[in-house]
């Protein structure tokens, strides 16, 4: 969709000042340090069957409710907390969503001692990265999505299925999906801007 300033966006990013914002200053941009990318995680667990607009909204109350998504905070909550969250109207009360951020904490402390978490999931950036022209050929998983689900799970992470990782390898830079005519096509500097 052409906005008022004239640049082509998808249509998830085209009305909502939120998430135009997003998209052109966050969304594809390389997150590259520990605490961003759980924290991207987290958020991608938490949009699961809602609408990337809701947890966009709601991201301020997630970062004050999860102590600014530091692992090592967050990976000390029990139940006293998780009772406090699930009373706190800022985030999305759902008991499993918030375990697994917990829980995901604590996984992330755990891959210190193996490289790191950002150096894992990064480990499953593929060699090329889609070259979509319209938005029906972007896909929404791909085999490395369904191996990063699959590595993550078994170090203990939860709501890291291959969609919810796909996503996540949109949004952190992984991948570029952006429409290879995009005006943001290759702005992350890690994948070429025209195929």
């Amino acid at each position: 969709m052409i906005g008022g300033d004239g640049l082509a966006r998808p249509a998830w990013a085209a009305t909502d000042p939120l998430m135009r914002d997003y998209y052109d200053q966050e969304w594809g941009m390389p997150v590259t340090d520990e605490h961003g990318l759980y924290e991207r995680i987290c958020l991608e667990g938490f949009q699961a069957g809602l609408s990337w607009a809701t947890i966009l909204r709601k991201r301020p109350a997630f970062r004050a409710a999860f102590a600014g998504f530091d692992p090592d905070q967050v990976a000390t909550y029990g139940d006293a907390e998780v009772q406090q969250l699930m009373q706190d109207p800022g985030i999305v009360r759902n008991r499993l969503k918030i375990l697994a951020t917990i829980k995901n904490a604590r996984a992330t402390l755990e891959l210190r001692n193996d490289g790191g978490l950002v150096d894992f999931v990064w480990g499953f950036r593929p060699a090329s990265t889609p070259e979509p022209r319209l938005a029906a050929e972007i896909p929404t998983q791909s085999a490395e999505s369904v191996a990063l689900s699959k590595a993550l799970r078994k170090r203990g992470f939860s709501f890291v299925g291959p969609t919810t990782m796909f996503a996540l390898m949109e949004a952190v830079g992984i991948v570029d999906t952006h429409l290879v005519d995009s005006h943001r096509r290759g702005s992350s500097g890690v994948w070429p801007s025209q195929a």
